[in-house]
C-alpha cells in the first residue's frame, strides 16, 4: 500500500462522521447518501479555510477541530463572531442563497473533520428533508451566537468574554486542556494581549485555570461559569432548543448530545 493511502486508512480508523452532532442525527437514510462522499481531512491550527468575499468549494463539518469565523478591518483588526466545532458545519451561506461570505474562517484548534463537496450538500438539501430542516435549526442558533457575542463584546469585561470563550471552546473538546496562545486569544476576541494576559492571571490565582505559553488548562468549570457572563447560557441553551427539542428528534432515532453533556470523558 503506498505511504499516503496507508495514513488515510489510519486516520479513518481513528476517526468516524459521527463524531460532528449534526451528521449524527441525520437519519440512517440521508447518512448513508452523503457518507461516500465525506472526505477526512486534516484541519491544521492557523490553515485558512475560507477568505472574506471567497466561495466555499466545500462544507466542512468539524471533528476535533474547531474553527473561527472573523471579520477584518481595513486597518488589520480582527475580531471572531462565532466559532464552529462538532456542533456545527461551516458554509451555511451556501444554503442561504449567498455564494460567499463577508467572514474569514481559519483553523483555531487544530485536529481532523470531514468535508463535502458543495454540489452534494446542495442536491441532499434541495431534497427538502430532514438535512434542510436541520441546516436551517442550525443556521438560527448560529445566528443567535453572532449575535450574542456582538452584545457580549460591548458590554461586558475582558475576564467575563474569556471565561465565555474559554467554555464554549471546551465543550467542543473532549478535554480540558486547550492549545492557544494569548496572542490568539487576544485578535480572536478583538482585545489587546495585556489585557487577556490580566484576565488570564486573575483566573489561575482564583485556582480556575492553569496557565503556562500556549496552554490553558481549565481547573474548575463551576468556578468559569460563575465568572462568565449570560452570554454563555444564552447561547448553550439556544443550541441545545433547536438541536435537540423533541421536535427535532424525527430527524433520527436520537437527538444531539446536549452541548455540554460530557461524552467520551470530555465536555461536548
Amino acid at each position: 500500500m503506498p505511504p499516503g493511502e496507508k495514513m488515510r486508512a489510519i486516520l479513518s480508523s481513528r476517526h468516524d462522521p459521527k463524531q460532528n452532532h449534526l451528521l449524527a442525527t441525520l437519519p440512517a437514510e440521508v447518512f448513508g447518501r452523503i457518507s461516500p462522499h465525506l472526505e477526512l481531512i486534516s484541519m491544521p491550527l492557523g490553515e485558512t479555510l475560507c477568505e472574506s468575499g471567497g466561495q466555499l468549494q466545500h462544507v466542512y463539518f468539524p471533528t476535533t477541530a474547531i474553527v473561527s469565523l472573523h471579520y477584518m478591518l481595513e486597518n488589520g483588526s480582527t475580531a471572531e463572531i462565532s466559532g464552529v466545532g462538532n456542533e456545527g458545519v461551516l458554509g451555511i451561506s451556501l444554503f442561504m442563497g449567498g455564494n460567499t461570505t463577508p467572514s474569514r474562517a481559519a483553523v483555531c484548534i487544530g485536529g481532523h473533520g470531514y468535508r463535502l463537496k458543495v454540489h452534494s450538500m446542495m442536491e441532499e438539501f434541495n431534497r427538502a428533508g430532514p438535512m434542510m430542516r436541520l441546516m436551517l435549526r442550525y443556521t438560527q442558533a448560529l445566528i443567535t451566537h453572532i449575535s450574542q457575542t456582538a452584545v457580549c463584546n460591548r458590554y461586558h469585561s475582558i475576564e467575563q468574554q474569556l471565561c465565555r470563550w474559554l467554555l464554549l471552546t471546551l465543550d467542543r473538546l473532549p478535554t480540558n486542556e486547550l492549545t492557544i496562545t494569548q496572542e490568539l486569544i487576544a485578535s480572536m476576541l478583538g482585545v489587546r494581549r495585556e489585557g487577556i494576559t490580566e484576565a488570564a492571571g486573575n483566573l489561575q490565582r482564583e485556582g480556575l485555570i492553569s496557565y503556562r505559553r500556549g496552554h490553558i488548562t481549565a481547573l474548575n468549570r463551576t468556578g468559569l461559569e460563575s465568572h462568565a457572563c449570560e452570554c454563555y447560557q444564552v447561547i448553550k441553551k439556544e443550541f441545545h432548543r433547536l438541536l435537540n427539542d423533541s421536535e427535532n428528534t424525527t430527524l433520527s432515532n436520537h437527538a444531539l448530545p446536549s452541548i455540554n453533556q460530557p461524552v467520551n470523558g470530555g465536555w461536548q
